[in-house]
C-alpha cells in the first residue's frame, strides 16, 4: 500500500510518499481501507518532534513512521475479537490508542485501529466529513463539558475558535443557546460570524483579558497567555480549559489550576478526552443539522506534504482532509 512516511523529525520536507506493506489487524483489531484522513494539531507537532509529550514516540526519531490520528473509510477484514463491525461497514474514529504517540497511521491507504475506536458513518455524511470530526470533536465536546453540563444563556469564549475544535465548539453550544464569543485572526471572524458566533474578537487588535467582560465558560487552543491573565477574564463559578497551544502556558494551567480550583472559586484546569469521546452524541448533533465539520482544502495521498505546509501557516479555516 502507499502510505506517508516519515523517519527523522522536521519539517514538512521529511514526508516521503513510499510503498509499505499493508498492515493485517490483530484480534481487536479491523483492516480499514481509507478513504479520508484528516489533519490535526497533534499531528504538526508530532512531525516536528517538539520536545514535550510529543517525544514519547522516540527522542531521537520517531517509532511509529505514518502519522495521521483521524480516519474515515471502509471495513475490509475484522479480527476475531471484534463482534460489532463487519466487512463492508462504513466507519470513522481517531486511531490512536493509549498514549497520543501509539496507533497513528491514518495518512495511508490501510489502517489498522481497534474495533472499539471505530463509530459507524452516517449515510448523509461523506467520508471527507467524517475524517474530519473525531480528535477535534472530543476535544471540543470536552471543552464544553469541562465545568458541566452546556447552558443556554452561558457565556462561552473560545480562543483559537478558527480552527478545528474552535468551529465546532462554536457550533455545539450555539446549538445549546450559549451566548458564544469567538477569538481569533481577521481573516477567519467573517467565518465565526457566520457559524452563530455572537460576538467576535481579533486577537491583535483587542486582549479579551483586559476587555472587562466575564465568561462562564473559557476554552483555549492557543494558551498564549499567563493562568492568572484567563482567570481574571472568569465569572464567579466559571472555568477555563485549555486544550493546546504554548507548552509552558499548558503545563503552567496544569499545576496552578489545581491550586486555584482547590481553593478559589474558579475552575481552571487542562481538557484531555479520551479518544472518540462523545462521538456519538456529535453524530447525532450532525444529523439534527445542528453541526457539521468545516473544510478549508483537500489534498490527495501524495501531496501530505504541502498540506503541512498549508497548516503551518497559520490560516487553517476548520480542518484540512487528506482523500485517498
Amino acid at each position: 500500500m502507499k502510505a506517508i512516511v516519515y523517519r527523522e523529525y522536521g519539517s514538512p520536507d521529511v514526508l516521503k510518499l513510499e510503498e509499505v506493506p499493508t498492515p493485517t489487524p490483530l484480534d481487536d483489531e479491523v483492516l480499514v481501507k481509507v478513504r479520508a484522513a484528516s489533519i490535526n494539531s497533534w499531528d504538526w507537532d508530532q512531525l516536528r518532534g517538539i520536545r514535550g509529550f510529543t517525544r514519547l514516540s522516540g527522542f531521537r526519531k520517531p517509532r511509529n513512521n505514518i502519522l495521521g490520528v483521524d480516519i474515515a473509510g471502509v471495513v475490509e477484514a475484522v479480527g476475531k475479537d471484534v463482534s460489532q463491525l463487519q466487512s463492508g461497514d462504513e466507519v470513522f474514529g481517531e486511531v490512536s490508542k493509549r498514549f497520543i504517540s501509539l496507533g497513528w497511521g491514518g495518512f495511508a491507504e490501510y489502517a489498522c485501529p481497534r474495533g472499539s475506536s471505530m463509530t459507524l458513518k452516517p449515510v448523509n455524511m461523506t467520508f471527507d466529513q467524517a475524517a474530519a470530526i473525531p480528535q477535534v470533536g472530543a476535544l471540543a465536546l470536552g471543552g464544553l463539558r469541562y465545568n458541566g453540563d452546556i447552558r443556554s444563556g452561558q457565556k462561552v469564549l473560545m480562543n483559537g475558535a478558527g480552527g478545528g475544535v474552535g468551529t465546532f465548539v462554536v457550533q455545539i453550544a450555539k446549538s445549546f443557546g450559549a451566548e458564544v464569543t469567538g477569538v481569533d485572526s481577521a481573516e477567519k471572524l467573517e467565518m465565526l460570524s457566520a457559524l452563530g458566533a455572537d460576538h467576535v474578537i481579533d486577537y491583535a487588535l483587542e486582549d479579551f483579558t483586559l476587555n472587562g467582560q466575564r465568561y462562564d465558560l473559557i476554552i483555549d487552543v492557543a494558551a498564549s497567555r499567563s493562568t492568572f491573565d484567563y482567570k481574571r477574564a472568569l465569572s464567579p463559578g466559571g472555568a477555563y480549559g485549555v486544550i493546546g497551544g504554548s507548552q509552558i502556558r499548558f503545563f503552567q494551567t496544569l499545576f496552578l489550576g489545581f491550586g486555584i480550583s482547590k481553593f478559589g472559586n474558579k475552575k481552571m484546569g487542562t481538557v484531555s478526552p479520551k479518544p472518540n469521546e462523545g462521538l456519538d452524541f456529535i453524530v447525532e448533533l450532525f444529523e439534527a443539522g445542528k453541526v457539521a465539520p468545516i473544510i478549508d482544502k483537500r489534498y490527495p495521498l501524495s501531496e501530505v506534504a504541502e498540506a503541512f505546509r498549508y497548516f503551518g501557516e497559520g490560516h487553517v479555516k476548520g480542518k484540512i482532509v487528506i482523500t485517498m
